[in-house]
């Protein structure tokens, strides 16, 4: 392949002409030149260890104000102890794990379980905080990472409708009343107790 010749303006420039661009500089021996485009133009950025400090309330309020959608990607979600209760009820058919382990547990809790993610991660300076708490899956939350949404081209979705889904959480209300033993179970007793008292689905 030849060296590239005409680099477009920096301006226009994406990392990957930065990259093309520095080794190119490197074929011609010009370590410097390929050092000032990487730290000018694609530099280190370091991801720097954070503490998380959101509770199971503070997630609820989160799963709640975003209308159980994935703020990313725009699908439905279920609220936790809902696909938890499903494998209560049939373990072999909905089977759970508490690691997570995809190998032995339903994809469910991947696909459809509810999470909180940074919009700016924390690791990258993004502050710990509900402004920039969003609701998404465990798996776009696994994909997304510590990248920006410019980053993954992505866009913020609009937040759901209760009215129109509500990730199952009156099902969940309704089905405590009529088996309350469901609430023995310590998991599903923890995301009882971080339901709103006021929510209008505990009516």
């Amino acid at each position: 392949m030849n060296p590239v010749t005409h680099p477009p303006p920096v301006s226009h420039r994406s990392r990957s002409d930065a990259i093309a661009l520095a080794c190119n500089r490197i074929a011609t021996d010009d370590l410097a030149g390929a050092r000032d485009i990487i730290t000018t133009e694609y530099p280190f950025d370091p991801i720097k260890k954070a503490s998380r400090t959101y509770t199971l309330k503070a997630m609820t309020r989160i799963f709640i104000r975003d209308g159980f959608i994935d703020r990313y990607r725009g699908t439905r979600l279920i609220f936790p102890p809902v696909l938890r209760l499903l494998s209560i009820y049939l373990p072999d058919d909905f089977p759970y794990h508490p690691h997570g382990k995809m190998t032995a547990g339903h994809m469910a809790f991947w696909e459809l379980f509810p999470t909180i993610d940074h919009l700016h991660p924390v690791a990258r300076g993004g502050e710990d905080i509900a402004d920039n708490w969003f609701c998404c899956s465990m798996l776009t939350n696994s994909i997304k990472a510590n990248w920006t949404l410019d980053e993954l081209q992505w866009t913020l979705q609009p937040a759901g409708d209760l009215q129109v889904w509500d990730g199952m959480l009156a099902w969940f209300v309704q089905q405590a009343a009529k088996d309350p033993a469901i609430l023995d179970h310590a998991y599903v007793r923890r995301w009882w107790a971080a339901l709103p008292n006021t929510h209008e689905h505990r009516a």
